[in-house]
C-alpha cells in the first residue's frame, strides 16, 4: 500500500469518527428532550460540550493529516 493511500485512509477516518459522534450525540439529545423536555438546559450543555470536544479532535486530526500530506 502506498503512502498516499494510507494517508487518505487516515484522513477519511479522522472525518468519519467525529461525524459519528455528532450523529449519535444529536440523536441521543433529541430522544432525551422527547422524554423529559424540562431538562433542556442540562441536555443542551452536555450536547454542546461533547460536540466541541469532537470538533477539536476532528480539527487536530485533519491538521495532522495535512501535515503528513505536505511532507512528501
Amino acid at each position: 500500500m502506498s503512502r498516499n493511500v494510507a494517508l487518505i485512509i487516515i484522513f477519511v477516518a479522522s472525518i468519519l469518527g467525529p461525524c459519528a459522534v455528532f450523529a449519535m450525540a444529536s440523536y441521543a439529545s433529541i430522544n432525551a428532550l422527547g422524554r423529559n423536555p424540562s431538562s433542556a438546559p442540562k441536555i443542551f450543555t452536555g450536547l454542546v460540550l461533547s460536540l466541541l470536544f469532537a470538533q477539536a479532535l476532528a480539527i487536530t486530526a485533519m491538521l495532522i493529516a495535512f501535515q503528513l500530506f505536505s511532507t512528501q
